[in-house]
């Protein structure tokens, strides 16, 4: 005689029904990739055979010794400290579309449309701005008979050239992440400060930046991964040339596993490029923490 399942067993089964695909997926692809990532990085696995040598530290010591990929982090920092100087005009941008074109989407629209964009067609886009043969920049310039330039093929200009086309496809993504924390700000605090008599600096430091606070974290999170893994921009638009000028440090990834066969040293690459990321956002944490301290003391 089969007895019914109680409630509390049928919440079990339940659960472990529903929590069972979302387990199997994490394990197949997060988890699984993630130990495999670190085994291989210690291996000299060429990505075909199926023997994998250990080798130790020694891909590890490769990366650190080598000038080409420090010269991919150095082209990384561009993209890293461009974006977080315009982060302060972002937020402003953010404060006007908030106060005064609350109601109007039309203006917010054309911001995000940008990031809407698949990458590979935006840096084709520029590609095509920044010809040297026919290009509306230089066109633009021998309007006002001026030199062209070689924005793709000058080693002083490429990178600058393909930094403010990442400015120019994400700097909409963060404008909306400071908008959404702008209006989720209750808009008595503002009446209230000013009838108090603060004025929109004090505003400003003592409400805004406070309430958004985990909207700036993420934004600076996002900024720093983001900028440490560059990597469509420069390769559709200059395959990292000339001469692995514009080479970031993803396009070193991927052409150290596929183009090199060096599976070994990609991996450590990317298990670096995790340490880094995790560096910088405990950095940022800790600058947070450390003056909303200050803060709470004075």
């Amino acid at each position: 005689m089969n007895h019914p399942l109680t409630q509390d067993q049928q919440k079990k089964i339940f659960l472990t029904v529903f929590l069972a695909f979302p387990t199997i997926l994490l394990l197949a692809f997060i988890v699984y990739p993630g130990v495999k990532l670190v085994f291989t990085s210690f291996t000299n696995w060429d990505g075909i055979s199926l023997d994998y040598k250990l080798v130790g530290f020694d891909n590890f010591r490769r990366v650190f010794n080598n000038p080409v990929i420090w010269n991919n982090l150095r082209n990384n920092s561009l993209y890293f400290f461009a974006h977080l100087i315009l982060i302060p005009i972002e937020l402003y941008i953010a404060f006007i579309l908030d106060r005064f074109i609350r109601k109007n989407g039309w203006y917010k629209s054309i911001f995000f449309l940008p990031v809407m964009i698949n990458v590979v067609a935006v840096s084709y886009m520029f590609s095509f701005l920044y010809s040297s043969q026919g290009g509306v920049l230089n066109e633009i310039l021998a309007f006002f008979n001026m030199a062209p330039v070689a924005w793709l093929s000058d080693k002083n200009v490429v990178n600058w050239s393909l930094v403010a086309v990442s400015l120019w496809m994400h700097n909409g993504m963060t404008i909306m992440l400071f908008l959404a924390g702008l209006q989720s700000i209750p808009y008595d605090m503002i009446e209230a400060a000013t009838l108090d008599g603060a004025g929109p600096f004090a505003q400003f430091y003592h409400i805004i930046i406070p309430n958004i606070k985990t909207v700036i974290t993420l934004v600076m999170f996002l900024n720093a991964r983001g900028a440490l893994m560059v990597f469509e921009i420069p390769f559709v638009m200059t395959s990292g040339g000339p001469n692995g000028i514009s080479s970031t440090y993803a396009v070193g990834i991927i052409n150290s596993a596929f183009d090199f066969s060096n599976f070994g040293l990609a991996s450590a690459m990317a298990i670096i490029l995790i340490c880094i990321i995790l560096i910088i956002v405990a950095i940022q944490n800790r600058i947070f923490k450390l003056q909303e301290g200050n803060k709470n003391e004075t």
